[in-house]
C-alpha cells in the first residue's frame, strides 16, 4: 500500500510525500523480509533519488537489494533493478 502511495505521490507531483511513502514500503518489507516487495520499494525510492541528483545514497541503497538475489536473476523485477543500478554507475 505504501508502494502504491507513493506512485500515486509521483503523479500528482508530490514528491516529498511519494520519497516518504516509499521509504515506509521499503522499511516494512525489509522487516517482513519480503525482498520481492523490498526490491520493488528500493526501485521506487532510487529512481526518485536518481532524479533529485542523489545518484550515490540511490546506488548505496539498491545494490545491496539486488545482490541479496541468488535465484531469478533473469525475471523482470531484476532486471530492471540492475538497469537503474547501471545508470547510476
Amino acid at each position: 500500500m505504501h508502494r502504491l502511495a507513493a506512485e500515486l505521490a509521483l503523479a500528482e507531483g508530490d514528491k516529498v510525500n511519494a520519497e516518504l511513502q516509499f521509504g515506509e514500503a521499503l522499511a516494512l518489507a525489509t522487516a517482513q523480509s519480503a525482498r520481492t516487495w523490498e526490491l520493488r520499494a528500493a526501485k521506487g525510492l532510487a529512481r526518485l533519488w536518481r532524479e533529485a541528483g542523489r545518484v550515490d545514497e540511490a546506488r548505496a541503497l539498491l545494490a545491496p537489494v539486488l545482490g541479496s538475489f541468488t535465484e531469478g536473476l533473469d525475471t523482470r523485477g531484476l532486471i530492471e533493478g540492475k538497469a537503474i543500478l547501471d545508470e547510476l554507475a
